[in-house]
């Protein structure tokens, strides 16, 4: 069933977007959302997590973005454009925009849709720093995997600042870091190939 769900909200966040995805900073944060789940689904099969949680999970972070996208579109595709700096840098000029940042969005379409308030501390949580003291959660997965996303050459903006994919690694326990592949080439290349899958269908 949770596979099941991964699927329909792909697709239902896909109609969502509707149009906008015609415009090339949607597409790239379209494709970063999707690397993102790829990734988490990844982390979370070489580990002992939910698969299909991390792939929903992945899907989801970004969520707030995308109401963003489909409020103003125009408005929100010239920030992702233009803007230039890390990843949770972009949150000020949402703010500036719209009155909040998409983190914010994010938590309160989880709320209105009644998804599991398990997923609204992955979406406005995503950007905030890793707790190194703290367990290996779903939300930590998806931190490291939004990043990995960026690595990969999938960022949900042209002027993002990508963390080292070493760094990345390095911020995953020991069992699943064993398992991944250290080249960042290979985990693009089966990024492309997956995103590729699911953009023809």
């Amino acid at each position: 069933a949770n596979t099941l769900q991964g699927m329909c909200i792909t697709v239902g966040v896909r109609a969502y977007l509707g149009k906008s995805l015609r415009h090339p900073s949607m597409r790239s944060m379209w494709r970063h959302n999707l690397a993102c789940a790829m990734i988490a689904e990844r982390l979370a099969a070489l580990g002992f997590m939910d698969k299909d949680i991390a792939y929903t999970s992945g899907i989801l972070h970004d969520i707030g973005r995308f109401a963003l996208a489909v409020v103003q579109p125009k408005e929100f595709a010239a920030l992702l454009d233009s803007h230039q700096g890390s990843p949770e840098s972009i949150l000020a000029g949402e703010r500036e925009l719209f009155g909040l940042d998409h983190c914010d969005a994010g938590k309160q379409m989880v709320s209105e849709w009644k998804l599991s308030p398990d997923f609204e501390e992955i979406v406005f949580k995503h950007h905030c720093d890793r707790d190194s003291e703290g367990q290996w959660s779903m939300a930590e997965l998806i931190k490291v995997s939004c990043r990995m996303a960026d690595a990969a050459g999938f960022p949900a903006f042209a002027g993002c600042e990508v963390t080292p994919y070493a760094d990345l690694l390095s911020q995953i326990p020991e069992r699943e870091r064993k398992r991944i592949s250290p080249d960042i080439e290979v985990l693009s290349t089966e990024i492309a190939n997956g995103i590729h899958a699911i953009e023809s269908v």
